[in-house]
């Protein structure tokens, strides 16, 4: 039966599952992609509520089943694949951990010349159109189900979106700085700590094919390293040596070689780094 993913092509969770897509052997028509876009506050309809009411990407229909976090979703495309590769462990889920959070990396703003610049860039952009769609969707009669939802993403955003206009108090700016910093160096502790206790000295963590850990660690650095100014593999551990002032070490960089000339990653990535 055909799967359908729900993706986003600036979505880092949805570059996961297209990742294990590209590289467990699918045949064209196998898996057909939707696209929701996310700048435009799509995840937040009804009709999509409907299906994943977390309103979060990727998101797989498959066989009647319907899979709604970036873990369900790469293990059921795993389920089902012609190529068999490694089952994921304990480094998924650190990943995706709040303090290592790829989505808080992109608007993370740790002074005033950061937050105007993010303001003024796709952060800024970002925010403002998702909360013009909830404030325009929340007013949906199809939308009364998902009140509570729609209240909460309202807030949330609303409050970020004031502190990046400059609306907000300056505590609440100050509070903002202090947790960015603070997201900042776990990042960095992620890169320079984190991942060379885990990654093999050559290949991947699933051995000479990406494995199920992979395809998360593998769309986790691409996302940060965009974050930090990089635009293509060449120039990314020159930018993640430039903003974290220390030399990338030796096997994150084979990690991130090995990754670059995969061709499901340059199919993922070939619109740009995200």
């Amino acid at each position: 039966m055909t799967k359908t993913l729900y993706v986003f092509s600036y979505s880092v969770w949805a570059a996961a599952a297209e990742l294990a897509v590209a590289e467990l052997g699918y045949k064209e028509g196998d898996v057909t992609f939707k696209a929701i876009n996310l700048v435009e506050g799509e995840n937040f309809t009804p009709s999509f509520l409907a299906i994943n009411p977390a309103g979060t990407l990727p998101t797989l229909e498959a066989d009647g089943q319907v899979y709604t976090s970036t873990a369900e979703v790469i293990r059921a495309l795993i389920k089902d694949a012609p190529v068999k590769v490694k089952d994921g462990s304990a480094i998924s889920e650190t990943f995706h951990q709040d303090k290592y959070d790829p989505n808080f990396a992109l608007i993370l703003t740790r002074n005033d010349a950061e937050l105007t610049a993010k303001n003024a860039g796709l952060p800024g952009l970002f925010l403002s159109k998702r909360l013009e769609a909830l404030e325009k969707l929340s007013m949906d009669p199809q939308a009364e189900a998902y009140k509570a939802f729609y209240e909460d993403k309202k807030t949330n955003i609303g409050g970020m979106l004031a502190i990046f206009q400059g609306k907000a108090p300056e505590e609440s700016k100050a509070h903002f700085f202090a947790q960015s910093q603070a997201h900042f160096d776990s990042v960095k502790s992620a890169w320079f700590e984190v991942l060379p206790g885990i990654l093999p000295d050559s290949g991947f963590i699933g051995g000479e094919l990406p494995g199920e850990d992979d395809f998360h660690v593998g769309a986790w650095l691409t996302r940060v390293a965009a974050t930090i100014g990089a635009k293509s593999a060449e120039d990314a551990l020159a930018a993640v040596e430039g903003a974290y002032g220390a030399p990338v070490p030796g096997r994150v960089a084979a990690y991130w070689a090995a990754w670059t000339a995969k061709p499901s990653w340059k199919k993922v990535y070939a619109g740009g780094l995200h």
